[in-house]
């Protein structure tokens, strides 16, 4: 049996239409104060999320730090739609079935307290609560056959992570748009977690997020922007989290004791704090590159006369036609530094297209271009290497033999030189190389090697460039003397 409307409005109060009026709500009914916004500088908050869940804003990405409340703010965000949207589906789908049942238990802690009590239809399970309205919400398992048969309204991933890729992909296509109750629900996807690891699926989503046109809208929230607030008789000066906060905690509102996070800064080393508590990278532990700092490694730096005269052009190539075929431009300055220009990154096309796109660039000729030393085997079809395609097209080709591991450490020597030693710098048109090393990263496995996931290709093509020109960069320095 349906619930009326005026019934739900009776028993909670008119249907919030304002960001104010939710978050008074959220005070009033379920005594849930909600951070208002973030503390930290591009950083938002809890309600930010809460109001664009409610309003219909659509699919969105939730990067949050270890004990944010991103997993209560969810459950939240999933007693609001049940509530005044009769009839509506949430579908709660965890990195583990354990993580789906923190979300579910919060859920069911929400409905178990005054007024909500009596809206709940029957008994509230594990994996299911229903409303009397209509309203359902249920935990389903991270597997394809599970995700495969839904048709709900919103599906809330939690430590989305840890996802299988193929599974987050089958949840794109399992949600759809309804009328519930007077309210038109827009079909969505959330995605909440912290951020691990480079080249994970928070990388991909985060960097969808920032891309034009996305369908999804990106929160962030740290330990900071979710700290109580800090009382006036408490000092600043000599705080442990003087450095993060700047003071700003004395206009906070958020659920994390101010002592509790002292005690985990105290605990964790920086990396794990920069990343999982104050979420503004993700930790570099497992990264081939660790040393890659898009802030200090990429620029939009002019190429002038004296370098496109004398500097040392060279080039990087990585083979490729279903997967894509790299080529990298590089110019040596007169200190020594590698500036990375250009890039090519194209999939199915010919080795001779490849020769016509380099012989034809704006940056000029080439002195030599790195291949892999695979490229001088032939093929059994046409009786020729790709090194010799290169060369019959007259371009000088090096395709110095080097083994991965001590060609993944020329390239990080580069990208953190012993004293003054030549560096590497990499224009800010190359995103598919900034990319690749930021996200090329080791598997899982204590002897696995680098994951062949995409971005091994970029980076691949500046090893080859990289381990053919050092040890013999000091000759052409000479040059500018």
């Amino acid at each position: 049996m349906v619930a009326e409307a005026g019934t739900v409005r009776a028993e909670c109060g008119e249907m919030p239409r304002t960001r104010e009026q939710l978050r008074g709500w959220l005070r009033a009914v379920m005594g849930v104060e909600v951070s208002c916004g973030g503390l930290i500088e591009g950083h938002g908050g809890p309600l930010d999320y809460l109001c664009h869940a409610f309003f219909e804003g659509g699919d969105c990405v939730v990067w949050a730090n270890r004990g944010g409340g991103k997993t209560f703010y969810a459950a939240v965000a999933t007693a609001l739609d049940m509530i005044f949207k009769p009839g509506i589906e949430v579908v709660i789908l965890g990195g583990s079935l354990e993580q789906s049942g923190r979300m579910h238990e919060h859920l069911r802690g929400l409905f178990a307290q005054g007024a909500l009590a009596e809206l709940v239809e029957g008994r509230a399970t594990e994996r299911r609560i229903v409303l009397k309205n209509g309203s359902r919400a249920r935990v389903l398992a991270q597997s394809l056959t599970s995700v495969r048969g839904v048709r709900a309204q919103r599906i809330r991933c939690d430590e989305v992570e840890l996802f299988d890729a193929e599974v987050w992909r089958a949840a794109q296509l399992c949600v759809r748009s309804a009328r519930c109750g007077g309210v038109e629900v827009r079909a969505s996807v959330e995605a909440l977690s912290t951020w691990h690891r480079p080249g994970g699926l928070m990388e991909s989503l985060v960097g969808s997020c920032e891309e034009s046109g996305s369908v999804r809208r990106l929160f962030r929230w740290g330990v900071v922007d979710v700290l109580e607030k800090c009382p006036e008789a408490r000092a600043c000066a000599g705080c442990g989290l003087w450095d993060e906060c700047g003071g700003r905690a004395k206009e906070g509102s958020g659920h994390v004791r101010i002592d509790d996070a002292l005690v985990m800064k105290g605990r964790a080393d920086a990396a794990s704090w920069e990343s999982e508590m104050l979420c503004l990278r993700p930790r570099r532990s497992g990264a081939v590159f660790p040393e890659f700092d898009a802030g200090r490694h990429v620029a939009e730096f002019e190429v002038d006369e004296a370098m496109r005269k004398d500097g040392l052009w060279v080039g990087g190539m990585d083979f490729g036609y279903r997967n894509p075929a790299v080529v990298l431009w590089g110019v040596v300055d007169g200190d020594g530094w590698l500036r990375i220009v250009d890039e090519r990154v194209v999939r199915e096309a010919t080795l001779d297209a490849h020769v016509e796109a380099i012989r034809g660039s704006a940056w000029g000729a080439l002195r030599w271009i790195g291949v892999d030393p695979a490229g001088r085997s032939r093929s059994d079809q046409t009786g020729l290497s790709a090194v010799s395609v290169l060369r019959r097209a007259g371009l000088r080709v090096r395709s110095r033999r080097c083994g991965l591991y001590e060609g993944i450490q020329a390239v990080r020597r580069r990208l953190a030189p012993a004293g003054d030693g030549p560096g590497l710098l990499v224009h800010a048109r190359c995103a598919e190389l900034v990319r690749a090393l930021s996200s090329y990263r080791y598997g899982d496995g204590a002897s696995s090697g680098p994951v062949k996931d995409g971005h091994d290709h970029c980076a691949d093509a500046l090893r080859y460039l990289v381990v053919n020109l050092d040890g013999d960069w000091d000759a052409w320095r000479g040059r500018y003397a």
